[in-house]
């Protein structure tokens, strides 16, 4: 079964044009989700409106949208007026602003969308286009009507397609400042950069979304299970994270060598090229009046 697609309508470059459709890029819709339901029935429970001072049930045709200008005080609003107020749409995506691929602020996406043609006719200007946003390494700004907002989409290319993510306004987006002003500052230098450079090159990997496993998820799916099989399950301690006495201690403990140091390796590298040298003047003496030397050479490969 085809995807429904949430919106359709045009993108346009210039003079460029052709018809386009929206379909939700995330979903939630595979997630476990639970009915509440009565204990003693069995039977779901349908949720009532009711009168926050008198707890009588509100009948629909007495509900009515309302915005409070003081306490307890309410202007109301019909559906039609609410409606009214909604900007008209030609439907129309117009790219007018290019930038760089990475030059929006990660904080400002809000929901992704894949952004593709509704039929052949309109396959090769929408190539035309992905292919020209990702031959310059750029993304698109474009505003239109999208679920009775105005919104702001930015559309990056891909392989296949176009994303298009709607984005935050800047009313909606708090303040960095707001949340980091009272960090104090420290001075960082010298050996504990190295450890944590080290940390990060001994991790260096790519982003693969099908590593990450939702334990949450499993762990709901496994108690289900269990609770159709009667069995019970049982739930393993969380381990305590181990104690440190300071900020190099700890970044030592993550290197995974009991206190072993960037600077440790790179010095460990040194006599290797040492007992290469003495190798090669190995004839000059006989071998076995350098016992020192090789006892020394094997704890320094153990410690690289």
């Amino acid at each position: 079964m085809a995807p429904r697609a949430n919106w359709k309508g045009y993108l346009k470059v210039g003079e460029l044009s052709c018809q386009v459709a929206l379909y939700t890029a995330a979903s939630t819709s595979d997630r476990v989700s639970f009915h509440i339901v009565n204990r003693e029935t069995g039977n779901r429970v349908n949720r009532q409106m009711v009168d926050a001072d008198t707890g009588n049930e509100v009948e629909s045709d007495d509900i009515v949208k309302g915005y409070e200008i003081s306490s307890g005080q309410y202007v109301f609003f019909e559906p039609d007026e609410i409606k009214a107020a909604v900007p008209d749409s030609d439907k129309t995506l117009e790219l007018d602003t290019f930038i760089p691929c990475n030059g929006v602020d990660t904080t400002y996406l809000d929901r992704p969308y894949y952004l593709a043609p509704t039929d052949k006719s309109s396959a090769e200007v929408f190539a035309l286009i992905r292919k020209s946003l990702q031959d310059n390494s750029v993304a698109a700004l474009a505003r239109t009507v999208l679920f009775r907002r105005l919104r702001t989409v930015l559309i990056r290319p891909t392989e296949d397609g176009l994303i298009a993510s709607t984005l935050n306004y800047d009313y909606e987006v708090r303040p960095a400042k707001e949340i980091f002003s009272d960090i104090k500052e420290f001075a960082i230098e010298g050996e504990m950069l190295d450890l944590a450079r080290h940390i990060i090159e001994t991790k260096r990997g790519e982003f693969d979304p099908t590593r990450f496993d939702d334990r949450y998820e499993d762990a709901l799916a496994e108690l289900i299970k269990a609770k159709i099989e009667g069995r019970t399950i049982k739930r393993k301690p969380t381990p305590e994270p181990k104690k440190v006495s300071n900020l190099m201690d700890a970044l030592r403990e993550s290197l995974g060598g009991g206190g072993s140091s960037a600077s440790d390796k790179t010095t460990a590298k040194k006599p290797a090229a040492k007992e290469t040298t003495e190798k090669k003047a190995a004839p000059k003496k006989p071998a076995a009046k350098k016992p020192v030397a090789r006892k020394a050479a094997a704890p320094q490969k153990k410690a690289g």
